[in-house]
């Protein structure tokens, strides 16, 4: 974990992944309270990036930036429109363009990830499923 702390109290983390070899250090949940301080977060990424590469890390890894990246034009399947649609309008749910917009701060190497369903409606129920997972579920979303 890395935490931060002020006057003893935690008021930052991220949880920190350890790839094998030292190839990869990398976040994947991260919090801070309201009433933390800003920059905290830029704060402990690059304290967190400085300590991987003290240690002799290769890469530092973001993590994911949920549905960005969608390119939707006329012919896009509906899936797709509906992907840009929760990014765009998904606030409600989860910080889907400020998450894309903090890491973009640290101007990182960007690769796409992929999902692959059956045709039909499968890949709109799989972007439902992503939205729900990023809003903690069908219980975050209603209490949101």
């Amino acid at each position: 974990m890395g935490i931060v702390r002020r006057e003893g109290k935690i008021i930052a983390f991220a949880n920190i992944l350890e790839g094998a070899k030292k190839e990869e250090l990398s976040i994947d949940l991260m919090r801070y309270l309201p009433e933390a301080p800003h920059g905290v977060m830029e704060f402990l990424f690059l304290k967190l990036i400085l300590l991987g590469k003290e240690e002799g890390y290769s890469w530092f890894n973001m993590g994911m930036a949920p549905l960005s990246g969608f390119e939707v034009r006329s012919l896009s399947p509906l899936w797709e429109k509906f992907g840009a649609f929760v990014f765009h309008h998904g606030e409600r749910f989860y910080n889907f363009e400020g998450l894309r917009r903090f890491k973009e701060k640290f101007h990182p190497e960007r690769q796409p990830r992929y999902l692959a369903t059956e045709g039909g409606l499968d890949p709109l129920v799989v972007a439902i499923d992503i939205a729900l997972l990023c809003g903690g579920g069908l219980g975050g979303v209603v209490r949101k």
